[in-house]
């Protein structure tokens, strides 16, 4: 373990909360995108909600195998995104027959987005954004200390 290791996995967890607000932000954005792409028919289809899915960065340094092999435990080097995928629930049907989208009931495909759902998930990104800040400063801080105490 290295001395910046602490500061590596508060940096990759920046990155990846980062990452959750810009999707999530994509997802508030395209609500109301009833024409988001065109499927194999030529028929538009409304825009799909988008997760992230994160996962452990394991290391994959000499010494985190030695450290295996040996039965001591690894720390995880940090988090990364493993996918972004697309959430398959159901597109909610509004009636609004005047919409140049209308299918021939006079109903209209909105997108699976919730902007509940979404808000949350912009909340629990944004706190785990400003922990690993928190963490940062505290970790420079006490790389600050240390220095100061060497000399």
């Amino acid at each position: 373990m290295t001395i910046f290791s602490s500061m590596n996995m508060s940096a990759s967890a920046l990155t990846t909360q980062r990452l959750r607000m810009d999707v999530v932000s994509s997802n508030i954005a395209n609500a109301e995108t009833t024409r988001a792409t065109i499927d194999e028919d030529g028929n538009y289809v409304p825009y799909r909600r988008k997760m992230v899915s994160l996962e452990s960065r394991d290391s994959n340094t000499f010494s985190s195998f030695l450290e295996r092999a040996q039965g001591g435990k690894q720390a995880s080097s940090g988090v990364r995104v493993s996918e972004i995928t697309e959430d398959e629930t159901p597109f909610q049907m509004v009636y609004n027959p005047t919409s140049p989208d209308a299918n021939e009931q006079g109903y209209v495909a909105m997108p699976n987005v919730d902007p509940l759902k979404e808000m949350t998930d912009l909340i629990s990104a944004t706190r785990s954004y400003e922990a690993n800040v928190t963490a940062m400063n505290a970790t420079k801080g006490m790389l600050q200390k240390a220095l100061e105490i060497g000399k």
